[in-house]
């Protein structure tokens, strides 16, 4: 049997014309790209609509997807927009970069004017509208930020800071063609997204999605639905979600992101969260759930503080919101700091687990969870992630000590999985080397990020975590890379498939 394997690779990363990646012809070209390469699985970072800061794990919408991926050439094709319309804005100078403030500042602007050619009558968007409750709370939550000049819901006209069913009605009547614009961009990018999928699915290759744990405080669910969260009577968050300080940070992480009222939640035996994941299951093969330690226990951090450092850890639901859930193809985010009691939940779940190889060479002990050579089935194996530095800029940054002490691992390693090496490796040829490893394991799936398939260094880094920054989620695969090493790619991938294959 072939080695399962994959590449993470997201949507906003692709190559194309209009400054972010699309649904259009760079996604088909890629999963061609994957079947040449005997690649099963694409993963890709979480589709929801972004807002300040870019990340799609701070969405104002659990349910909403990012109308920025809709795809103008698509849209051209349909006649709902003509090339000098989209050819005339500056996307951004750099292809291999996300401008944001061009993207924000047009893309809205000419999704709009091809509504404004759209038939509002046709049966399916009419079937949409009926059929598309949670897209439905989106829209209207996104016509009130227009309306308040984006501004988040808590600083709204007291009219509608809190909600109540009068405030859908009179969107949906006084402001109904901005409402139904952005219940058209959501059925758009659907129909956009599920001819991807189709076209990867016929081709063999499962679109493995990511689930964000929390919402952002700013979002549809926090102002409609506040009693899924740890609010006060003014509706601010008690506390907020985060990680406490570690080696990497003497503040931790504060994500800011209200916490669940998991009493309540219990109460219902999980109705919103049995929802959440089965619609992520119906966009996608499988799900990868982001932070999944905090389902065991989660880092409560006063709401107000500026650092992590106050924060105290808060028993999560557990295995009881995933007991009836065992079967489903779920990978459990399991980084981070790790104790007894989340072993537990992970041994009873029975959710594969993640492995990053270029965590292995802090520690010397050859039983070091993070060798490959002592992974087990029951895993993903990565070289890195979207999170850390590339692999390559990993092995830039080492000094003399710690680059030679990352050698005596990696001769090890490969002398243990019989992986081709030599001391003599440039820091490319080692970034191929620990992608080598990451596929010589006896993890159940191997997944690449693109940045180390193409060897790429600090460049290349797509997030920089608890941080706004112009470079975190920006960064995109020029396209003449990718042509110029689309062969030589496609043959290395297949030669680690082959070689590394599983019986």
């Amino acid at each position: 049997m072939k080695r399962n394997a994959g590449l993470l690779f997201p949507v906003s990363s692709l190559w194309g014309k209009y400054g972010i990646g699309t649904l259009g012809k760079s996604a088909f070209k890629l999963i061609d790209f994957l079947k040449k390469s005997e690649l099963s699985i694409w993963q890709i970072l979480p589709l929801n609509v972004t807002s300040f800061g870019n990340s799609p794990y701070q969405s104002p919408s659990n349910y909403a997807l990012n109308y920025y991926f809709i795809d103008f050439e698509t849209l051209i094709e349909k006649n709902l927009l003509n090339e000098e319309e989209v050819d005339s804005v500056s996307w951004g100078e750099n292809p291999s970069r996300i401008d944001y403030g061009a993207i924000f500042n047009n893309k809205l602007r000419i999704l709009k004017l091809a509504f404004s050619r759209y038939d509002k009558t046709s049966p399916d968007f009419v079937k949409f509208l009926k059929e598309g409750t949670n897209f439905s709370d989106f829209s209207v939550f996104m016509v009130l930020k227009d309306m308040h000049s984006l501004r988040p819901w808590y600083e709204w006209d007291e009219k509608y800071r809190k909600y109540d069913p009068s405030i859908e009605k009179e969107i949906k009547t006084l402001h109904k063609d901005e409402y139904l614009f952005y219940m058209w961009t959501q059925f758009e990018f659907l129909n956009e997204y599920r001819l991807v999928k189709d076209y990867a699915n016929k081709n063999g290759i499962k679109i493995m999605g990511d689930l964000p744990i929390y919402v952002a405080y700013d979002s549809v669910e926090v102002w409609k639905y506040p009693y899924l969260f740890e609010l006060d009577e003014r509706l601010n968050p008690k506390k907020v979600a985060g990680v406490p300080p570690d080696c990497f940070s003497e503040d931790g992480q504060l994500w800011g992101n209200p916490l669940y009222n998991w009493a309540y939640h219990k109460k219902t035996n999980y109705k919103w969260w049995n929802e959440r994941i089965n619609n992520a299951l119906k966009l996608y093969d499988l799900i990868r759930i982001d932070h999944f330690r905090g389902f065991s226990r989660y880092f409560a951090i006063p709401f107000g503080d500026k650092t992590a450092r106050n924060g105290t850890w808060v028993d999560g639901p557990g295995f009881d919101l995933f007991k009836d859930k065992l079967d489903y193809p779920i990978v459990a985010e399991d980084l981070g700091m790790i104790d007894d009691k989340f072993l537990e939940l992970m041994k009873k779940t029975g959710y594969p687990g993640m492995k990053i190889v270029s965590q292995a060479f802090e520690d010397e002990d050859p039983k070091n969870i993070w060798r490959p050579s002592n992974y087990t089935p029951n895993f993903f194996a990565y070289s890195g992630t979207h999170d850390s530095k590339t692999t390559k800029q990993f092995i830039d940054d080492l000094n003399s000590e710690e680059k030679e002490k990352m050698l005596n691992i990696l001769e090890e390693e490969c002398l243990k999985l019989d992986v081709p090496f030599t001391r003599k490796f440039n820091n490319e040829q080692l970034t191929t080397v620990i992608c080598e490893l990451t596929f010589a394991s006896k993890a159940k799936s191997a997944i690449i990020p693109v940045m180390d398939l193409f060897t790429l260094g600090k460049e290349a880094r797509i997030n920089f975590p608890s941080t706004l920054s112009d470079d975190n989620w920006s960064w995109r695969l020029d396209e003449k890379l990718f042509k110029e090493k689309e062969k030589d790619k496609t043959e290395i991938l297949v030669r680690r498939v082959d070689n590394y294959s599983r019986i």
